[in-house]
């Protein structure tokens, strides 16, 4: 239970078993970690966060980068998706579901 809370916390400085750590969430990756979306998940009926999100090219397969965080509180994220940086607020970032990305860290 200790390292399930400490993944999830982002506490944990060895390389990320996602199958013990489900559901992770943007919002908790460690910055300068790769993970891939799995999905991006409606917070209520018809979300519009959710869909520009989608719109924007966080859906399942493509591979995100944690870049940084904000100086206070976290917040906003810095998040990279190919070649395109996005700033997100933890809130936002926490809709997007990952999945482990081979071969990082």
């Amino acid at each position: 239970m200790r390292y399930l809370s400490q993944c999830l916390l982002g506490y944990n400085r060895e390389p990320f078993l996602f199958s013990a750590c489900l559901p992770v969430r943007l919002s908790e990756l460690i910055p300068g970690h790769t993970a891939i979306v799995r999905e991006v998940e409606d917070v209520g009926s018809a979300d519009p966060i959710a869909r520009r999100l989608r719109d924007l090219g966080f859906v399942a397969g493509e591979p995100v980068r944690l870049v940084a965080r904000g100086p206070v509180g976290a917040d906003p994220l810095l998040v990279q998706i190919g070649f395109t940086r996005f700033a997100l607020r933890r809130s936002e970032a926490a809709r997007v579901c990952l999945q482990t990305a081979e071969g990082t860290p």
